[in-house]
């Protein structure tokens, strides 16, 4: 494995997204001085928080993801540094992990315990279903063991690194075939493959494109469960930067970083935007590649300026006096349409004519996240990213009211009258807070864009790279396991570690 030439006593973290967090209190925990410059007046990157007030109380909302799972990932981060989790966080399982509405009207409910969800397909569908379920999970719990230590939470350096005892195996189990027609070796229902397929719309690519390895982000949330934080999720970054500045790192929050200072390929310094010179041993970059490559560093290898970008999405958070009753914390409500989504929304890179969404009650795990008597939604319409010629700045507010709109037919009825208080992201949005082609799943993960054919985490003689956009990919899992990754590239490898999200 390639670590980082010269001395490492002194780094430097640009952003304290998750992935910088996790790199930091890893390096704290190996005996580094480490500095984390973000230049927001708090942690989480991605994993925002918006509060808006209202005469009744505050509305607290997450901005970012809301699907929280493999939480053993945060915990070996806490452990980096001495700490225990359950010391910072207090983290609940959520059940039903999603429940998945149907335009013919049935519901199921999806759960991580075998024997519940293998009851619940039998009574909505139909025993047959169930049993492929079981075998399903015997599949993807074979691809999470295949994957997780030689292909997810590793360093690799060159295809080379794949060759192991276990690709031969994912070869066997049909894991490079195509994940659409893999998943119906094990369910005839629709309702059955779409949800446990959807979750390729994570790695930017479509079911019927993407390869079966990727059912593993199956695994890891419909398999290994689904859990929120009190507080929401961003108490997450939160408590990890507490943790973090409690044993050593300095956090300097509200200070922008301009470019790295660089001499040939060796990091001196990075440079903030009011001209401040912080030196560093090493420099860890947790923006989104292109914008660290770009911005910071001042170029744009090829392997960056060849990607291409997974879907974006408008996001509407409502603080609202309605109670829906009939729904959980989280909610599918797939269309009629399935292929013709993702063909529209990747291939046409058009907006969705019979969407499939995603709608999140946070306040119904905790009510303390809105006023009394109000709840909190966070609804996720997938949009095409910025390549698709659609101007936002015109189409914004019409394809708000069209959300509405859907969400009422769906079943949330008066849902746009008792609307408090609202904040709509469109791509446009998210590009402005720093995500290529206003992207928040980031680069897609094709088959040319997986596993080694990713862009490296590593430029030069001593800059490290983190985050979404390189390696392992995208998702929370992976960006908690890319900050180890990015540790390991200073420190060198950790012979004795190995993770506990792996119970095998």
């Amino acid at each position: 494995m390639r670590t980082v030439s010269g001395p490492t006593d002194n780094v430097v973290v640009v952003g304290a997204g998750l992935a910088g967090l996790s790199a930091a209190m890893r390096l704290a925990g190996a005996g580094r001085s480490v500095t984390v410059v973000e230049r927001d007046d708090r942690p989480g990157g991605r994993a925002g928080r918006l509060d808006i007030e209202t005469p009744d109380g505050t509305y607290r909302f997450d901005n970012g993801p809301t699907v929280l799972t493999m939480p053993d990932l945060i915990a070996d981060a806490f452990a980096c540094v001495g700490e225990d989790m359950d010391d910072w966080l207090e983290l609940e399982p959520v059940s039903p992990l999603y429940r998945s509405f149907f335009p013919d009207g049935s519901v199921l409910d999806v759960h991580s315990d075998v024997e519940q969800m293998a009851e619940e397909i039998r009574t909505v569908i139909g025993p047959e279903e169930a049993a492929g379920y079981r075998r399903y999970v015997d599949f993807v719990s074979q691809l999470y063991r295949y994957e997780m230590n030689d292909f997810i939470d590793r360093n690799i350096d060159s295809p080379l690194d794949l060759l192991t005892p276990d690709l031969a195996r994912l070869v066997a189990i049909g894991g490079f075939r195509r994940l659409a027609p893999k998943v119906r070796d094990y369910f005839s229902d629709p309702r059955t493959e779409r949800i446990y397929s959807f979750q390729a719309m994570y790695a930017g690519v479509s079911p019927q494109q993407a390869l079966a390895i990727y059912a593993v982000i199956a695994y890891m949330d419909s398999v290994a469960g689904v859990f929120f934080p009190k507080g929401g999720m961003h108490a997450v970054p939160a408590a990890m930067a507490a943790a973090a500045e409690k044993n050593g790192v300095t956090f300097r929050y509200g200070t922008e970083v301009a470019r790295v200072e660089t001499d040939g390929r060796r990091a001196r310094a990075v440079i903030t935007s009011d001209g401040e010179r912080i030196p560093a041993d090493a420099v860890v970059l947790n923006p989104d590649l292109p914008v660290a490559h770009r911005d910071l560093l001042g170029r744009e290898p090829w392997s960056v300026r060849r990607l291409r970008y997974s879907p974006s999405c408008f996001l509407m958070l409502a603080g609202s006096s309605a109670h829906y009753s009939k729904i959980a914390h989280h909610n599918i409500h797939f269309g009629r349409s399935w292929a013709g989504v993702f063909d529209e929304l990747i291939n046409k890179q058009q907006l969705m004519s019979d969407p499939s969404i995603l709608v999140t009650n946070p306040s119904h795990s905790d009510p303390d996240l809105a006023p009394a008597g109000k709840e909190l939604y966070y609804v996720l319409f997938p949009t095409p990213n910025l390549d698709a010629d659609i101007d936002w700045h015109e189409v914004g507010p019409r394809y708000r009211d069209e959300v509405v709109r859907t969400l009422e037919a769906r079943g949330y009825v008066g849902f746009g009258d008792a609307i408090e208080v609202e904040d709509l992201t469109t791509p446009l949005d998210w590009e402005a807070r720093g995500m290529e082609r206003g992207a928040p799943f980031a680069s897609a993960h094709t088959f040319l864009q997986t596993g080694p054919f990713r862009p490296s985490n590593m430029w030069g003689e001593n800059v490290v790279f983190t985050g979404s956009g390189t390696q392992p990919g995208v998702g929370v899992p992976m960006v908690l396991i890319s900050g180890r990754l990015a540790a390991e590239r200073i420190t060198g490898k950790d012979r004795s570690y190995r993770s506990r999200a792996v119970r095998w």
